[in-house]
């Protein structure tokens, strides 16, 4: 197991990634009332960890995959449907 991640603001914000979810985390921190910041950075640290925890399992399974392995779970191809979908966009053209 690796080093424990140490959580602070900037940390939260580097896992998120995502701009939309930095800004929404640091309007939701900024907007908090002094005595209920420590459960907003609470709530986002749980979503950063949920995030790291994901990203290193879809790392997990890639490298499994690219050396021939099967990743694990039940796997449903939607494939046509996604493209049937598509069809069905197109031809009703642009909005």
């Amino acid at each position: 197991m690796g080093t424990p991640v140490v959580w602070s603001t900037d940390r939260i914000h580097e896992v998120l990634g995502c701009p939309d979810l930095c800004r929404r985390f640091a309007l939701e921190l900024g907007r908090a009332p002094a005595r209920e910041t420590a459960a907003v950075l609470a709530k986002w640290q749980g979503i950063a960890e949920r995030t790291l925890a994901s990203v290193e399992r879809g790392r997990r399974d890639a490298a499994l995959e690219a050396a021939g392995g099967q990743v694990p779970g039940e796997w449903i191809d939607i494939t046509q449907k996604v493209q049937r979908d598509a069809a069905l966009v197109r031809a009703r053209g642009t909005a």
